[in-house]
């Protein structure tokens, strides 16, 4: 039985099984969206709709590994025939590659694995709901999870070059689809959310999930829709 049409806004977040990434889903369903929550397990991925599902929360688990073509078409298809669209992307997902310690020892291997999924995988993402994004009634939106690891203006090179190379090109791929979107009314914006309690981030971090979550969540359906091509951390603009 086709699912009803949302009334609220309809909200992608990838990699949403596990740490921000569930966490921006539990925020965004508290706040009456509807929640497409994606992953690539299967299993994982509806367990954690489960959890956050209740009577007044909806949260739908799509399963979706973000490097697939065919996967980013099939969700896209799956948004407009049974969900009548999307109003808003949360590109979450990522990864830090093994071996991913230092310039000098990082494999090219390694690099180009932590690029299409940190950032060909979002610019895949975007390309492909942009029919549904331009269609959206309440004005498309598009978030990009980039981390202070790609921030170009305090950069540290002694962590993680890999991942750092690759959410420093993400934070250029949401400048470029800001210009892009703008005479569409779709926003796109990077968001960091700190170093965070996560099994990314680690036990040691000063953040939890909450403090990471807001401001991607804040994007998704409190900011105004004049905010656009900016990377910010805690709600404020912050240099690239």
């Amino acid at each position: 039985m086709k699912t009803p049409v949302p009334t609220v806004p309809v909200v992608v977040v990838t990699g949403g099984n596990r740490g921000i990434g569930f966490e921006i889903c539990r925020q965004l369903s508290e706040r009456g969206a509807h929640v497409v929550l994606t992953a690539r397990d299967a299993k994982a991925g509806k367990s954690a709709a489960e959890k956050l599902s209740t009577p007044n929360r909806w949260v739908h688990f799509h399963q979706l590994d973000v490097d697939d073509d065919q996967g980013a078409a099939a969700l896209r298809d799956f948004l407009a025939l049974e969900l009548g669209g999307c109003d808003v992307l949360v590109n979450n997902a990522g990864m830090i590659a093994t071996g991913d310690d230092s310039i000098l020892t990082v494999t090219p291997a390694a690099v180009l694995a932590t690029l299409a999924t940190n950032t060909v995988a979002p610019l895949r993402l975007a390309q492909a709901l942009a029919p549904l994004l331009r269609k959206s009634r309440r004005g498309g939106r598009i978030v990009n999870v980039s981390s202070g690891a790609g921030e170009l203006s305090d950069f540290d090179g002694n962590w993680a070059p890999a991942y750092s190379l690759s959410k420093a090109a993400l934070n250029l791929v949401t400048r470029m689809l800001a210009q892009v979107f703008a005479k569409d009314g779709v926003v796109v914006n990077s968001v960091c959310p700190g170093w965070v309690r996560t099994d990314m981030g680690g036990g040691s971090a000063p953040r939890d999930v909450a403090e990471g979550a807001d401001t991607a969540v804040w994007l998704a359906l409190e900011a105004p829709q004049n905010l656009t091509g900016k990377f910010l951390r805690d709600r404020q603009e912050i240099p690239w």
